[in-house]
């Protein structure tokens, strides 16, 4: 992959709906380009689907990581044991036997029991729990009914679909979808992304964990290391309970590259320790939240239903 197959996955992993025009314009490309460029990440598996579900702030839901070095003797299959319990949606293997583990929490009284599993499943010596912060307490717009959950239902594995597809799948109007869908665009209700898997590519993807000299004013920092080493630094990862570290996905196409931005990063004032850990493979799953319980029975005129 190259910068711009980059910027693209990320667009896409913020908002899976995004049009061919709109990531043109954000591009800088063609449109046309830029449906070759979707097209060969599907052809490659980088992409395998475009995805829908309900966000955590719609389901007052948590998310950790687990991570640390592995005793396990049967490691190489322990993403298969972890991904029975439905709270795993990711699983991460990097070099000298660390995996990650991520999972969704229904809510803090899951942690200790899913922590437990993960331990006992990889025998992890000095595991390290990571909890991202906690999301606002939902109000009463930012709750889910019937209607929200099949319209998310039915974009569950084609977030691409089109409105008139989806309009014809449930028997209401387009205009109904449309205005439902935005609501819960504007109300964080919905997450519209992609199931990535850029270990297909043949480029290097890591985790670097940055120890820093102090915790305040973290997201300005975060922003400004995002600006400094763009395009290689992706997503960062924050851990309420662990305030002096900072967490990114790392992309590059050499080894020489990822040296390089390690050391540059390294110089960087404010940052005390550098931890790099280059993935091997990962492997992502569905968890409860693709479960789609049926929310609260909304009736609607019969003019929406025409």
């Amino acid at each position: 992959m190259d910068e711009i197959d980059i910027k693209l996955c990320e667009l896409l992993l913020i908002n899976s709906r995004l049009s061919y025009d709109e990531l043109a314009g954000k591009l800088g490309l063609s449109i046309n380009a830029v449906h070759k460029r979707v097209k060969n990440l599907l052809d490659l598996r980088i992409i395998r689907a475009f995805v829908a579900r309900p966000s955590l702030i719609a389901l007052g839901a948590i998310t950790v990581w687990i991570y640390g070095r592995c005793e396990s003797k049967q490691l190489h299959d322990t993403h298969l044991r972890l991904s029975r319990n439905d709270c795993t949606y990711w699983v991460g293997y990097s070099g000298g036997d660390f995996l990650y583990a991520g999972g969704y929490l229904r809510d803090m009284s899951d942690l200790d029991s899913y922590a437990t599993i993960v331990i006992d499943e990889t025998k992890m010596k000095d595991p390290t729990i990571g909890i991202m912060p906690t999301l606002p307490k939902r109000n009463e717009t930012q709750k889910l009914d019937h209607l929200d959950y099949e319209i998310i239902s039915s974009l569950h594995r084609d977030s691409r679909k089109s409105l008139a597809d989806v309009s014809s799948e449930l028997h209401l109007t387009a205009r109904t979808i449309r205005n439902r869908l935005d609501k819960m665009i504007e109300r964080q209700t919905i997450d519209l992304t992609i199931d990535w898997y850029p270990d297909a590519s043949n480029d290097i993807f890591s985790v670097l964990h940055l120890g820093l000299t102090t915790g305040e004013g973290k997201m300005a920092f975060s922003s400004q290391l995002l600006e400094d080493f763009s395009p290689n630094l992706l997503f960062p990862i924050f851990f309420v309970n662990i305030p002096n570290q900072l967490t990114y996905f790392v992309w590059t196409n050499t080894m020489k590259q990822l040296e390089d931005l390690r050391s540059r990063i390294a110089l960087t004032k404010g940052i005390e320790s550098v931890t790099l850990n280059v993935l091997q493979i990962g492997y992502s799953f569905d968890t409860w939240r693709d479960k789609f319980p049926l929310g609260e029975k909304v009736n609607f005129p019969k003019s929406s239903m025409q």
